[in-house]
């Protein structure tokens, strides 16, 4: 390509399960670069947690707003070499690249909306290698490549139906006076536990001050409701809005998740803490 080729994106990021152990991520980086090797290519990470979907869908949501218009590559992609279809789809300034299993839609919506999401089947932009197992490398690297260098999303398969494509369950959040029954929707490299909640949910059950109870099956643990982790002593808990606008829960000093045994998908139940009552044991 002429140096001077204005490009459709100036931008690609990737953001992966892959981990950086193995040459994966090096890979997809270097089909891009032999294709299109004036596009500036960043990570949003490739710590999403092996097969997690659902977090990979979060952490782009809550990435994408803070991005430049480009071309977005998200593979966290349990079902390779399945039926399941590889897609890529307009939304807002930006084209999202990845597996039709929902871990795009989340970020679409945030960005306006799904516009013209087509599958790539086209074979002059896939490689042309035998494997099955590495689409990320020989399906979404080439893909976003020459979305980057102009090609239309047109030119890489049939268009589908936006009703066809795989959406994700949307995170439970249940109010009322005094009480969020939620789920666990992420956690972070710190351990902190983000919710589905977001800050509108505490503001209507009035837990957006004061001291909360958490419930975590028939486990319960006092927390206090603050701005920011050094609100409560260190080792205290503290349920907070997080930079994305969502609920969440830290030890100042310590790993919530690890406290209190959360993973990804668990119920937990926000109430208002009584006058003096202390950790104890419920039913949610």
């Amino acid at each position: 390509m002429d140096a001077g080729t204005q490009l459709a994106f100036a931008w690609i990021w990737l953001l992966t399960d892959y981990g950086l152990a193995d040459g994966f991520v090096a890979s997809c980086r270097g089909v891009i670069a032999r294709i299109a090797p004036s596009v500036r290519v960043e990570d949003i990470t490739h710590d999403v947690p092996s097969r997690d979907v659902r977090h990979g869908a979060a952490v782009l949501a809550q990435t994408v707003p803070y991005l430049p218009p480009s071309v977005v590559v998200a593979v966290v992609d349990p079902g390779v070499g399945t039926s399941r279809r590889a897609v890529a789809l307009a939304a807002g300034d930006f084209v999202l690249v990845g597996p039709d299993n929902g871990l795009l839609l989340w970020a679409a919506d945030v960005l306006g909306g799904v516009a013209t999401p087509v599958e790539l089947v086209e074979p002059g932009y896939l490689l042309d290698v035998s494997a099955h197992t590495f689409a990320g490398r020989d399906v979404f690297a080439p893909a976003a490549a020459h979305l980057a260098l102009g090609i239309p999303l047109t030119a890489f398969g049939p268009q589908l139906p936006v009703e066809g494509l795989t959406r994700l369950a949307q995170p439970r959040a249940e109010v009322r006076p005094g009480v969020i029954d939620t789920e666990v929707l992420s956690i972070d490299h710190f351990g902190n536990v983000q919710f589905a909640a977001l800050v509108a949910d505490l503001r209507v059950a009035g837990l957006d001050h004061g001291r909360v109870q958490v419930g975590v099956l028939d486990r319960s643990y006092p927390a206090t409701f603050g701005a920011t982790f050094a609100d409560v002593q260190p080792g205290g808990l503290v349920l907070f809005v997080d930079s994305a606008g969502h609920v969440a829960l830290a030890v100042n000093g310590g790993a919530a998740a690890e406290r209190l045994n959360l993973r990804s998908g668990d119920a937990v139940v926000i109430r208002r803490r009584a006058s003096g009552l202390g950790s104890r044991r419920w039913t949610c």
